[in-house]
Order: structure tokens, then C-alpha cells, then sequence
């Protein structure tokens, strides 16, 4: 990113600058490492007329915390004379092993030097958990997902932190209730694939029927529901999937078309549209059999739940309505009559407002909740065609105009005229991308009144912050077309007054610092952890790793590149010969000229591919070796650059 660290960062390296030693008339009071067999007891230390209470505890069992476990972490933070907590403050949190920086030999020292460098954002010093993060993930129009730190990257060039290779490219994704798995469909493939976002790997590829598209996941998180748009009726409508299990529990067949999906709050219907057949499907999430059909129009296009008052909206692209059906009898009680060309949908967060876009008539059509009625009309930029919300603006994005509209939630009902709000997302229109992805490219940033903006046709995304007249700067998703975009939050939570929480996975055994910042006052203190090592793990070595010998990184299009690679042990560095399944799989960026090929065995663990080079550009090239169940994005990828060869002089 450009230029654009996070309001939270910037307050965190004030309080360090002004930082001063720490004071001496600090009070602390440290329990020390806990034996494997007992449950961390609390940690305090106090600084400032703030006590800082730090535990570490199982998430789902007792005892001590563990490798490869769920952990929760808890901050108390108290008034040291009244007792209070407090609240309302952004607290910085890391979580590292045990070390010293180099010539830092106090303990003090060696902690608020750890946080000034985590702070910094530099490249290959990481702490192993960084409770204050979050990460940009992008829906890219080939088989790949990137992911972007956005904080810690090579300045000037990309924060890229990994690369997600998928077996077909993406139609659309969603998170878990609890953040920690991505499901992503695949159409072309039949499946969903599952992503574990602590590691972001694949863990694994669900059935999930004909072209499965649309996801949605009702609000206890028991069942994913997939949508199937088959052309025929029978393979059309929902698959269900067992999110504990990960295998398909149900395919319903509701007609054929797209489909939206929504639920009601109490998880007892799913109602999904059909937009072929003109209405909508309910479905008994008990018994996972549709017990009846709703007549909704000629063209379902949105469908969205209104839990606090127990209604489902249906808007119509044909008709211009939006049709509200009661979630306690499943019938149509009420439509209110807007313009054709009616499109996504999205409620205000306090539920008062339901905002509905109108491509053909380039509107945002507002509705009152409590009365169904169809208030204002706001003229926004020609061809509307996604909506995203903040705390206090709605943002509206249009096909023709790079320019990104910003509605004040606070006019929204008021007789007067809306005045509007732009900033520019790019140089160019996303009209100029035929292939946008149904998915949103906006996502609000956490903790702070900004969005993030993929602008797809420019391969970039912006960060905009609330109240500034354009975006404060950009990242880069390099070699990739970007179509989506989603955060994945890791930072801390206030779930109580003054109490601060996270769930992490420990990564590893050994004992570790906890470092937390307060910028006011300003308290900087590490505490200690240990995590036992679990027997029941078993300690997962991969079981091979990669060596490029002498890679020809620049090639000609039209010749034959060649890569040689060494495969080996990492446990002893042995050579690994003799595998007859090692596959090369390589691709012209964004995703064009997909091909896998099988790699030669020479010979005392070295192995050689033929790329046949067809077009200039950037190539990324991969290794997999199913046997050993190492797939493509398991070993280290390398890149390649064609260049057309030169023309002979006449």
C-alpha cells in the first residue's frame, strides 16, 4: 500500500514515540510460565492508574493452552483507584516466542523494542500472532485467491502474504460465523473449496453439484447452501452441506436459473429464488424438503432477511417491485411498487432502511421498514450495480463512472434533496471488465470508518477513509485480475466493558511474549505464556520440499522453457527420486493458458518440466506431487517473464 497505514497503526507508533522509559514506579506482578497440567492463572501489571490483567485459557477444554489448539486470550484493563473498567480504547496485542532483540538485554527494553518494530511493518519480522490485523483477501478472475497484508509489504512494489491456488476459478465465497474457514464456489469444478484462514490452505473440495454459484449461510452456520444454476429443473436449486462435517447433506430441486438465498433469523426456513421460473422457493430447514412456492414476479433478482421484523424482500428485476412475505405464515403480505431495472439490495445496520438499486433508471430506492413504503429516490451515477454499507454511508458503486457515491445514512427520510459524496476508485469505468464477479468489491475496514475498493478494471485496491476528498492510497495484486474483495479480521474484540478478547490457534509449543500497547495512557508491557506441546498431535513435517536449480526466469515466446527443480526431505535433506507422479502446473497472468504438464525424473532427486511458452508476459509456474498429498501452492511457486524475441533488422 501506498503511503496508507491504518488510523489504529498510526495512534500505536505515536504512543511509542512519546513512549518514555517505562516508569520505575511500575507495579508488576508476574505468575510466570504455567506447568503443562494446570490452567494459566492471570497475569497483572499495573503502570499509570491502569491495571492490565492478561489470562490465557483453552477455548474448549481445561488445563494448559496447547500447540495446535484454540486459545482465548483476555485483556482486563481497569482503573487502578476506582476499580472500573475500561472502555472503549484499541489496544495493540502480539504474540511471539520468547527472545531477546540484539542488544536489548532489559526485559522492558526488549518489549516496547518489539512492538516499535512490529509496528513498522517490516518485511520477514513478524510476530507469530498479531492481534491487531487484518487481511485483504481477493477474488481474482483466474483459479487463485491473493492475499494481502495490509501493513507489511516490500515498499513501492506489493504486500502480497500468499497466494491461494484453486482447481477452477471463483464465483463466490463467504466466512464462517467464527471467521476461521472461507468457502469458495467453483462452478466449473462442481465444487466448494474449503479455506483454513489461519493458514490459508485449501483443507478441502466439497461436492456440491451443477455449477454451483451463489453461497449463503443460514445464521446459526449449521448448514451452507449453495445455489445451483443448472439449466434444467431437477439439478437446479440448493445443495446443502454440513458445515461440521463437510460433506453434502441435501440437493432440493427448486427450477432452474440463478438463485438467491435467505433465512430466517430463528434457522427454521431457507427461502431461495428461482430466476427463471419467477418466485420463490421455501424450504423446512428441519426436514430440508421445500414445503411450498411464493409467486414474487417475473424476475427474482434480490432477495434479503429483515430479521427484526420477520419479513423476506424479494425485488424484481421486470416488474420494478419488491415483494414482502411475512417469515411467520410464508406468504406475500405486502408489494411496494418501485421502477423496473431493480437490483441488489442491502438494510442500513440499524434496520430502518432498505436501499435498492436501479440499474435502468441509475436510482437508489429507499424504503421504510416499519411502513413497506417506498420513500425517496436518489439519483446516483448512470448504472448502479453494487452497494456496500459503513456505520454512517452507504456506498454505491456504478458500471459507468469510476467514481464511487457515498449516501449520509442521517438524510435518509428527510424531505430534503440527499446530497451525495464521490470519490474516484481508478482511472477506469468497471464497465470495461465484461466478466465482474457477483460477489461484493467492497469491504468496510476493520475498526475504522474506511472502505476498501477493488477496482477491477485498473487491478487495484484503494482505501478510502471517511471524510477525505479520495483515497488515501492503494495496494497492488500483482500478476492477477482482481473481481472480489473480503477482510478477514484478527484483531481484538471489547465483549465486555474493559475486556478485550481474541481466539487464536497456538502455532507452536514453547513459551512466548504477549506484548500490549495502550497509547492512553500509554502502557507498554509484556506478559508470558507457555503452550505445552500436544501429545495428540503429531508433529506434521512436510514431507518434501523444493530447490530451483538455475532457473531461467527470462524466456522467448515461442521457445520451450525449461525448469529444473531438486525435491528432498527437509528432515534430513535427502534427495527424493524415483516419483513418477510430480506434476508442473503453469499459467499466463491473470489466469490465461492454464496447462499442467509431468515432470521428468533425472536422477537423485532432480526433476525437469518443458513450459511451452505461447504469449508474452507473467508466468507463475507450480509443483505438486500427489502422492505425498503436496498440491499446487504447497512448494515455493516461481515466476517467469516472456518477451516477445526481436525482430531481425531489414
Amino acid at each position: 500500500m501506498k503511503d496508507c497505514p491504518s488510523a489504529r497503526h498510526l495512534l500505536f507508533l505515536f504512543a511509542l514515540a512519546a513512549a518514555p522509559a517505562l516508569a520505575k514506579d511500575a507495579q508488576h506482578h508476574h505468575h510466570g510460565a504455567t506447568p503443562a497440567a494446570a490452567e494459566p492463572a492471570p497475569q497483572k501489571f499495573t503502570s499509570k492508574g491502569v491495571v492490565v490483567e492478561f489470562q490465557a485459557k483453552p477455548a474448549e477444554s481445561a488445563g494448559a493452552i496447547m500447540e495446535g489448539e484454540y486459545t482465548d486470550l483476555k485483556f482486563r484493563v481497569t482503573d487502578a483507584q476506582t476499580k472500573k473498567p475500561i472502555k472503549g480504547r484499541i489496544p495493540g496485542a502480539w504474540m511471539d516466542v520468547a527472545k531477546q532483540f540484539a542488544g536489548k538485554n532489559p526485559e522492558n527494553a526488549s518489549c516496547k523494542d518489539k512492538i516499535e518494530t512490529y509496528l513498522k511493518g517490516m518485511v520477514g519480522v513478524r510476530p507469530m500472532l498479531d492481534l491487531n490485523s487484518y487481511y485483504l483477501l481477493v477474488f481474482n478472475q483466474d483459479a487463485s485467491i491473493s492475499v494481502i497484508d495490509p501493513l507489511v509489504g516490500v515498499s513501492g512494489r506489493t504486500n502480497l502474504y500468499a497466494n491461494i491456488i484453486l482447481k477452477r476459478p471463483p464465483a463466490d465465497w463467504i466466512l464462517s460465523r467464527d471467521g476461521k474457514r472461507l468457502f469458495v464456489s467453483m462452478p466449473d469444478a462442481g465444487q466448494v473449496s474449503v479455506i483454513d484462514t489461519d493458514t490459508f490452505h485449501v483443507v478441502t473440495d466439497i461436492p456440491a453439484g451443477t455449477k454451483p454459484t451463489r453461497l449463503g449461510l443460514q445464521p446459526d452456520g449449521h448448514y451452507l447452501w449453495v445455489g445451483n444454476d443448472a439449466p434444467d429443473d431437477n439439478q437446479g436449486g440448493v445443495t446443502v452441506i454440513n458445515t461440521d462435517t463437510l460433506k453434502p447433506a441435501s440437493h432440493i430441486a427448486t427450477g432452474k436459473g440463478h438463485h438467491e438465498l435467505a433465512f430466517s433469523a430463528d434457522d427454521r426456513y431457507a427461502y431461495i429464488s428461482n430466476r427463471e421460473n419467477g418466485g420463490i422457493s421455501v424450504i423446512d430447514i428441519r426436514d430440508l424438503k421445500k414445503v411450498k412456492d411464493i409467486k414474487t414476479g417475473s424476475l427474482p433478482i434480490a432477495l434479503l432477511t429483515a430479521p427484526a421484523s420477520r419479513a423476506i424482500y424479494a425485488a424484481d428485476g421486470l416488474d420494478g417491485t419488491v415483494t414482502v412475505i411475512s417469515d411467520a405464515s410464508q406468504e406475500a403480505v405486502s408489494t411496494i411498487q418501485a421502477k423496473a431495472g431493480l437490483g441488489p439490495m442491502r438494510m442500513t445496520p440499524d434496520g430502518r432502511w432498505l436501499l435498492v438499486l436501479n440499474s435502468k433508471e441509475s436510482l437508489v430506492h429507499v424504503i421504510e421498514v416499519a411502513t413497506n413504503r417506498l420513500v425517496q429516490d436518489i439519483p446516483v451515477g448512470a448504472r448502479p450495480f453494487e452497494i456496500a454499507m459503513s456505520d454512517a454511508f452507504a456506498y454505491v458503486r456504478s458500471l459507468d463512472s469510476e467514481h464511487v457515491a457515498m449516501i449520509s445514512l442521517a438524510q435518509l427520510g428527510k424531505p430534503s434533496a440527499v446530497q451525495l459524496s464521490t470519490f474516484t476508485a481508478g482511472s477506469s469505468p468497471p464497465k470495461q471488465v465484461a466478466d465482474l464477479a457477483i460477489g461484493s468489491s467492497m469491504a468496510p475496514a476493520v475498526g475504522e470508518a474506511a472502505m476498501l475498493v477493488a477496482s477491477p478494471a485498473d487491478n487495484l485496491i484503494y482505501y478510502y477513509m471517511e471524510g477525505m476528498l479520495a483515497p488515501s492510497g492503494n495496494f497492488r495484486n500483482p500478476a492477477h485480475s482482481a473481481r472480489g474483495l473480503l477482510v478477514v479480521d484478527r484483531s481484538l474484540k471489547e465483549t465486555k466493558p474493559g475486556e478485550y478478547t481474541a481466539r487464536v490457534r497456538i502455532p507452536a509449543s514453547g513459551d512466548y511474549d504477549v506484548a500490549f500497547l495502550l497509547e492512553s495512557p500509554r502502557v507498554i508491557h509484556c506478559f508470558q505464556a507457555h503452550a505445552a506441546e500436544n501429545p495428540l498431535l503429531k508433529v506434521e513435517l512436510k514431507p518434501l520440499d523444493i530447490n530451483y536449480v538455475d532457473p531461467q526466469r527470462a524466456v522467448l515466446v515461442g521457445q520451450t522453457a525449461k525448469i529444473k527443480f531438486r525435491l528432498f526431505d527437509p528432515k534430513d535433506n535427502a534427495p527424493k527420486p524415483g516419483m513418477n507422479d510430480v506434476r508442473v502446473l503453469y499459467y499466463a497472468a491473470p489466469g490465461l493458458q492454464r496447462t499442467e504438464t509431468a515432470a521428468r525424473d533425472l536422477g537423485e532427486g532432480l526433476y525437469e518440466a518443458e513450459l511451452a511458452i505461447k504469449r508474452s508476459g507473467a508466468y507463475y509456474v507450480y509443483v505438486s506431487v500427489p502422492t505425498l498429498k503436496m498440491g499446487y501452492g504447497d512448494l515455493q511457486q516461481i515466476s517467469l517473464i516472456a518477451t516477445e524475441p526481436a525482430k531481425p533488422a531489414p
